[in-house]
């Protein structure tokens, strides 16, 4: 199943626009470069519709939000919106201050996402309109672990639900639901959480992989999660005694790049919930 679906996205080449945080914006590009898609980086107001409009999909990342972005976002989500293309919203940090919480619960309220992709800080964040994060990572007291595995897929089918959205919780255990069924992944490496953006790289790739496949949000989402948790283990092995976490970063985008969909289909960890 996820071999199609990686398969669609090297064969449609899926121009996806970023409207992305700085700190990560060059991992986003390579890392949809790496995946089969095509990146165009874009948040000045007086031509984000235009550069929508030509695009197929809308990834909005409120890491590095300031108020000449915000309404960035919105018009570019808006413009998005009305040519039905694939949308997904990265609540970066949602929680850590007022200003992120309520850009990204109005752009929840005021646009139709495909997707919603987040920590379980952000996501419960944005489910209860407001909420608390450690900076921009998960409070440990949130994570998704197997004793409270049931009740976190339980509440994120109820957000999906409510939302009409697929919601992908990242973490040490992921969940991709769309409020009827949830992927349980267990792919990935504790040490991607010591380099930063492997998250907004997820986002990235993750719009390219619903853009894509637009009649499978839910399965695509669930690829690209699994995919990108394979990569960090491929990544992890490969590793010689003298790298660190920038050669890591280096090696997770040379496995995406190299990925086969047999490859990823042998190595996706996941049940269905």
């Amino acid at each position: 199943m996820f071999s199609t679906i990686l398969s669609n996205v090297r064969k449609n080449v899926p121009l996806i626009h970023n409207i992305t945080n700085y700190v990560t914006v060059n991992d986003v590009a390579n890392i949809l470069l790496a995946c089969g898609g095509s990146p165009i980086m874009s948040d000045d107001l007086d031509e984000v519709e235009e550069i929508t409009s030509i695009c197929g999909g809308l990834n909005i990342n409120i890491g590095t939000l300031n108020k000449n972005t915000i309404p960035s976002m919105f018009r570019a989500a808006k413009k998005a919106e009305s040519l039905n293309h694939k949308i997904l919203l990265d609540p970066v940090g949602a929680g850590a201050s007022n200003l992120r919480t309520k850009t990204a619960v109005d752009l929840m309220n005021e646009v139709q996402f495909s997707v919603i992709r987040g920590n379980i800080s952000e996501i419960k964040t944005l489910a209860l309109g407001s909420g608390t994060t450690k900076g921009v990572d998960a409070d440990v007291s949130d994570a998704v672990t197997e004793e409270n595995l049931e009740k976190s897929v339980a509440f994120v089918k109820e957000f999906a639900k409510a939302k009409n959205a697929v919601i992908a919780v990242t973490g040490a255990i992921d969940l991709v639901t769309d409020g009827q069924k949830c992927f349980v992944i267990r792919n990935g490496r504790p040490e991607m959480g010591k380099i930063t953006g492997t998250g907004c790289q997820l986002s990235g790739m993750m719009t390219a992989f619903i853009t894509a496949n637009p009649d499978n949000v839910l399965e695509a989402a669930a690829a690209s999660v699994c995919a990108m948790g394979l990569a960090g283990e491929i990544a992890w092995a490969n590793m010689q005694s003298v790298d660190g976490n920038s050669t890591y970063r280096n090696r997770i985008i040379d496995a995406i790049y190299n990925m086969t969909g047999e490859q990823l289909d042998k190595g996706a960890k996941y049940e269905i919930r």
